[in-house]
C-alpha cells in the first residue's frame, strides 16, 4: 500500500505540471515573431532527440492509454494487437515518410501538397479532410481531460462542464501563446511524466506476479471468463467471418490512419535534414513502444485483479480500466481517489490529454487559417497578421470544441475515433503516398480521393454497429445497422487508393523530369537524398 493523501498529491502535481508547461510556452512565445517560428519552430529547434520526443508526445493520446488498456483488459490478444499496431504505425511513418515530408516553408498538409503538386487549388480539399480527422479526436481528448480533472479534484458529475471548459482554456493558452515550439516543450514534458507513471504501474503489477509476464497472462486469462479465447485473436469482434473481417479492417485502419494524422505529419515538415529525420526515429518509436508495453501490462493487471466482467460493467469499452487497476493495487479508505497511485496515473492521463488537445488544436487551427483561408482567396498577410489569424483560429477551434465536447460528453467516443482514423487511412494516406512516390499524380486525384471517399465513410459508419445497436454505439438503444463492420476501412481504404489512381495523368518528359528533380533535391534545401 502506498501511503499519503492521494487527492492532495494529485492537485499538487497537476498544478505543478500546468505551471511548468505554461512557463515553457511563455519562454517559447518570446521567439514567435514570424509564421515559421509559430507553425514550425518545434522540431527544427529541438534536433533529433527533442524532435523525436515531441513526435512521440503528439502520438501518445488518451486513446493510447485508456482505450488500449481497456481493450487488453476486455479482449486480451486483440488489445495486444492494437498496442502493437500503434507502435508499428509510428515506425512506418518515421521510416517511410519522415524524410520525404521535410520541406522548408510548409506547415500543413495543404501547404505541402500544394507545393508538391504545384497546384494551390487542392488546399480546400486538404483542409476539409484534415479538419474531419482532427475534430473528432479533439472532442474525445477534451472530454477525457474534463473527466480526469473532475476525478482528480473529487468533483461531482455536475462539474464536468466546468472542468471541460477549464481544459479547453488551457489548451488554447498552450497553442496560442506557445505555438509549435511551446506545444513541443509540453509534449516532451508529457512523455517524461507518462513514461515514469506507466513504468511505476507496470512494475507494481508485475511484482504482484513474481515479475513473470506469463504468470500475469495466466491470471488474466483465468479471470477473463473466456478461457483460451482470451489469448487468441477474435474476442473483440467475434469469431464469425464478419468478426474476422472487422479485426483486419480495424488493424489496417489503425496502422495506416495513425501514420497520417495531420498533427503528426505537421511535426515532420521542419526536421532539419535527412540525418536528423533518421536519428529521430528511435527517439520517437522507443518511448511509444515502452508506453504501449506498460499499457499491455496494466490491461492484463486490470483483468487479473478486478475481473473482465467488473471492468466491462464500469465502462462497456473498458476506458476506466487504467484507473480502476490503481484501486486494486493500492486500496485505501475513502476510495481510489485518495490513493497515491491513482493520483500519479490520473495526472499522467491528464497531462497526456492536455498536451494532445493542444497539439491537435494547433494543427486544426493551422489548417483552418492556411488551407481553408487561402482557399477562399485570402490575401497574403504580413507576418504579424498571419500569427494573429492563426491565434484567432485557435480560439475559434477551442471554443467550438468545448461546446461540442460538453454537449456530447462520452457519447459515441469510439465512433468518433473510428471516423477520424478511417478518414486518415482512406483519404490522407492515398493522397500522401501518391504525391510522394507516384509520378503523374495530380490535383484531380486529390479531389477525387477526398470528395469521393469521405461520403462513403460517413454512409458506412452511419449504417454500422458503431452507430446503433451495440453498448458502445452512438445510439445503443436502437439497432438500425445494415453494414456488418464496425470499422469500414476494409472497404474505404481500397476505394481511396483506387480513386487516387483514377486521377493520375501520364506525365510528359518535362513534367516527369521536374518531378524527379523535386524528389532528388530534398525540400528545396539543396540536400542529396
Amino acid at each position: 500500500m502506498i501511503g499519503g493523501d492521494g487527492q492532495s498529491f494529485a492537485v499538487v502535481v497537476f498544478l505543478g505540471f500546468v505551471a511548468v508547461s505554461l512557463l515553457l510556452c511563455g519562454l517559447a512565445a518570446a521567439d514567435l515573431d514570424d509564421p515559421e517560428h509559430f507553425y514550425a519552430g518545434g522540431s527544427a529547434a529541438f534536433g533529433p532527440v527533442g524532435g523525436g520526443l515531441a513526435i512521440a508526445g503528439d502520438y501518445i493520446s488518451a486513446a493510447t492509454l485508456l482505450s488500449t488498456t481497456g481493450a487488453v483488459a476486455l479482449d486480451g490478444a486483440d488489445g495486444m494487437l492494437f498496442a502493437g499496431a500503434t507502435v508499428l504505425s509510428l515506425f512506418l511513418v518515421m521510416r517511410i515518410m519522415g524524410e520525404p515530408l521535410r520541406r522548408a516553408g510548409v506547415f500543413t498538409l495543404g501547404d505541402f501538397l500544394a507545393d508538391r503538386l504545384d497546384d494551390p487549388s487542392i488546399r480546400r480539399a486538404l483542409g476539409i479532410a484534415s479538419l474531419l480527422v482532427l475534430t473528432p479526436l479533439l472532442l474525445v481528448q477534451l472530454s477525457t481531460a474534463g473527466r480526469i480533472l473532475a476525478a482528480m479534484f473529487g468533483l461531482p458529475d455536475g462539474a464536468l462542464t466546468g472542468c471541460t471548459v477549464a481544459g479547453g482554456a488551457l489548451m488554447v493558452a498552450y497553442a496560442a501563446f506557445g505555438g509549435m515550439r511551446g506545444v513541443g516543450y509540453v509534449q516532451i514534458l508529457k512523455v517524461g511524466v507518462v513514461l515514469t507513471a506507466l513504468s511505476l504501474l507496470a512494475g507494481i503489477v508485475l511484482a504482484r506476479y513474481g515479475w513473470s509476464p506469463l504468470a500475469l497472462l495466466d491470471a488474466a486469462r483465468d479471470r477473463s471468463g473466456a478461457g483460451a479465447g482470451y489469448v487468441r485473436p477474435g474476442l473483440h469482434f467475434g469469431s464469425s467471418v464478419a468478426g474476422r473481417l472487422d479485426l483486419i479492417s480495424f488493424q489496417a485502419t489503425l496502422v495506416i490512419g495513425a501514420a497520417c494524422l495531420p498533427h503528426l505529419t505537421m511535426r515532420l515538415h521542419p526536421l532539419r535534414d535527412a540525418r536528423t529525420a533518421r536519428r529521430a526515429v528511435g527517439w520517437a518509436v522507443v518511448p511509444v513502444a515502452v508506453v504501449c508495453a506498460g499499457v499491455v501490462v496494466a490491461g492484463l493487471g486490470a483483468c487479473a485483479l478486478i475481473g473482465r466482467d467488473a471492468v466491462r460493467a464500469a465502462d462497456p469499452g473498458g476506458a476506466t480500466a487504467l484507473l480502476m487497476v490503481t484501486g486494486a493495487l493500492d486500496p485505501v479508505a475513502g476510495g481510489a481517489r485518495h490513493s497515491m497511485l491513482f493520483a500519479v496515473i490520473a495526472c499522467a492521463v491528464f497531462a497526456t490529454t492536455l498536451a494532445a488537445v493542444a497539439g491537435i488544436t494547433l494543427a486544426a487551427a493551422s489548417s483552418l487559417a492556411r488551407d481553408l483561408g487561402s482557399a477562399r482567396g485570402a490575401k497574403k498577410a504580413s507576418a504579424a497578421g498571419e500569427i494573429r489569424r492563426a491565434r484567432l483560429g485557435i480560439v475559434l477551434v477551442g471554443a467550438v470544441a468545448v461546446v461540442l465536447s460538453a454537449t456530447l460528453a462520452d457519447r459515441g467516443r469510439l465512433t468518433l475515433i473510428s471516423l477520424s482514423f478511417t478518414v486518415a487511412a482512406s483519404v490522407l494516406a492515398p493522397v500522401l503516398l501518391y504525391a510522394l512516390f507516384l509520378p503523374g499524380y495530380s490535383a484531380t486525384g486529390v479531389r477525387r480521393t477526398v470528395y469521393g471517399t469521405i461520403p462513403l465513410i460517413v454512409l458506412l459508419l452511419a449504417g454500422s454497429p458503431a452507430a446503433t445497436g451495440t453498448p458502445i454505439a452512438v445510439f445503443p438503444d436502437h439497432d438500425l445497422h445494415w453494414f456488418p463492420l464496425q470499422t469500414p476501412g476494409l472497404i474505404t481504404i481500397p476505394v481511396g487508393f483506387l480513386l487516387g489512381l483514377v486521377g493520375r495523368t501520364r506525365p510528359d518528359a518535362a513534367r516527369q523530369n521536374a518531378w524527379k528533380g523535386r524528389t532528388t533535391v530534398s525540400h528545396g534545401r539543396g540536400e542529396r537524398p
